[in-house]
C-alpha cells in the first residue's frame, strides 16, 4: 500500500487508511482480549501496531488511533478525538452503540460498526431462563427451600401464552425462535418490519406499539437505545398493558422510566417484571425493585458468555480483512443516529453472513 492516505472506498463508502507520514497504521483495543485474540488481529493485518489499551489508558490511547474496537467504560474525550482527526473506524464491542455515538462521533465521518448478532444467542437464552423462572415462580421456592418448606405455590405457563417483542433485530429474532418451541403466539415491533420468520405471526413499524403491548401478556423489550426508544416504557406506556403483564428488559435501562415502573408493580396493574439492566446501573440498594417478590433482577449479564471474546475477536479479524479489501463491513451503521446496523440495508449483518466456522471459538 502506498505511503498517505488512501480515498473513500467504492464499496461500503467507507475509508480505507494506510499510513500517515509513513506511520504503521495503529488498532488500539479496549476489550478483555488474551494474547491469543491479540496474535489474530496482528496476523488479520500485519503491518497495524496493535495496542491492548484497556480501560486504564483507553481514553488517552484513543488521541492516537487509526481504528478503535472495544468499549470504553471511563470518560472519553469524544469531540477531542473527532477533532484531532486520526480516528476513522470505530468497531463497538458491544450490541449497543451509545457508548460513542455522541453528536461529534455521530455527525464526524468516523465509520461504525457494533457487534449487533454476536451475542444473541446469550441474551436470547438468558431471557428464556427469566421468563421460565419467572413464570415458574422459582424465585418462591428458592427462598422456601432456604427455608426448608416444602409448599406447593401458584405457577403460570409460558407455553401458549402471548409475547410482544420490541425490536426484532438479532436478539429479538433469535429470542423469538427460541419461543417458538413453546408454543407461543410472537407478535413484534420494529424500525424496520421486513423479513418476517414463519414463527412470527405479526411484524409491525413501531407505530403499533400499542396494539403489540395490548395483545401480549409477556412484553419483551429488545431494543436499540437511541432518542426513539429513550423512555419508551413509561406511566402511559404501561397503562396499557394489560393487567398482570411481566415486563422483560434485556435490552438498555433507560428504555424504561424506572419510577413509572415501580408504580405499576406497586398498583398491581403489572404483574411483574424481570431485568437484566436498569436505570440507573447499578440500581441504588434502597430502590423499591430490589425487594419486590414479583420482580427478578440479574446484573447485566445477558451476554456473557466462555466464547464471548472469541466471537468478538472473529467477527473484528473479518472486518479487518473486509477493511483491507475494499469490501463493506459487517454490522456497518448505515445511519449513526439509530445506533444500530439496518437490516435490508447495503451493509451485511452478523446474523445472516457469519458461518458456523466463524462463529466457532477460537481453540
Amino acid at each position: 500500500m502506498a505511503e498517505g492516505r488512501a480515498g473513500p472506498g467504492k464499496r461500503g463508502d467507507f475509508v480505507l487508511i494506510g499510513w500517515v507520514m509513513g506511520a504503521p497504521m495503529r488498532i488500539v483495543l479496549c476489550y478483555p482480549v488474551e494474547q491469543h485474540h491479540v496474535a489474530a488481529i496482528r496476523a488479520a493485518m500485519p503491518e497495524a501496531e496493535v495496542v491492548d489499551a484497556g480501560q486504564e489508558r483507553i481514553a488517552e490511547a484513543l488521541f492516537s488511533a487509526d481504528i478503535f474496537c472495544g468499549h470504553a467504560k471511563v470518560p472519553v474525550d469524544w469531540e477531542g478525538v473527532v477533532r484531532q482527526g486520526r480516528l476513522r473506524w470505530i468497531q463497538s464491542s458491544a450490541a449497543g452503540t451509545d457508548h460513542c455515538l455522541v453528536p461529534a462521533v455521530i455527525d464526524s465521518d468516523i465509520v461504525v460498526t457494533s457487534a449487533s448478532g454476536v451475542l444473541a444467542d446469550q441474551v436470547a437464552e438468558h431471557t428464556v431462563a427469566l421468563l421460565t423462572a419467572w413464570c415458574r415462580s422459582l424465585p418462591v421456592f428458592f427462598r422456601a427451600q432456604q427455608l426448608k418448606q416444602f409448599v406447593r405455590r401458584p405457577t403460570r405457563d409460558l407455553h401458549h401464552s402471548t409475547v410482544g417483542i420490541i425490536g426484532l433485530g438479532g436478539v429479538g429474532r433469535r429470542l423469538a425462535r427460541l419461543l417458538s418451541l413453546f408454543k407461543t403466539r410472537i407478535v413484534a415491533t420494529d424500525m424496520f418490519p421486513i423479513d418476517k420468520p414463519e414463527w412470527v405471526e405479526s411484524l409491525w413499524p413501531p407505530e403499533r406499539l400499542d396494539d403489540l403491548l395490548q395483545l401480549s401478556s409477556i412484553v419483551v423489550l429488545a431494543a436499540p437505545l437511541n432518542e426513539t426508544t429513550r423512555g419508551i416504557i413509561n406511566a402511559e406506556t404501561l397503562a396499557r398493558m394489560r393487567r398482570g403483564a411481566l415486563l422483560a428488559n434485556m435490552a438498555r435501562g433507560p428504555l424504561v422510566a424506572t419510577d413509572d415502573l415501580v408504580q405499576a408493580l406497586k398498583s398491581g396493574h403489572l404483574g411483574g417484571a424481570v431485568l437484566d439492566v436498569t436505570d440507573p446501573e447499578p440500581l441504588p440498594q434502597e430502590n423499591p425493585l430490589w425487594e419486590m417478590p414479583n420482580v427478578i433482577i440479574t446484573p447485566h449479564v445477558g451476554g456473557q458468555s466462555a466464547r464471548r471474546i472469541d466471537n468478538m475477536t472473529r467477527l473484528f479479524c473479518e472486518n479487518l480483512r473486509r477493511w483491507q479489501a475494499g469490501e463493506p463491513l459487517i454490522n456497518q451503521l448505515t445511519d449513526k443516529r439509530l445506533g444500530f446496523p439496518v437490516r435490508g440495508g447495503p451493509y451485511p449483518l452478523w446474523s445472516d453472513t457469519a458461518d458456523d466456522t466463524l462463529k466457532r471459538s477460537l481453540h
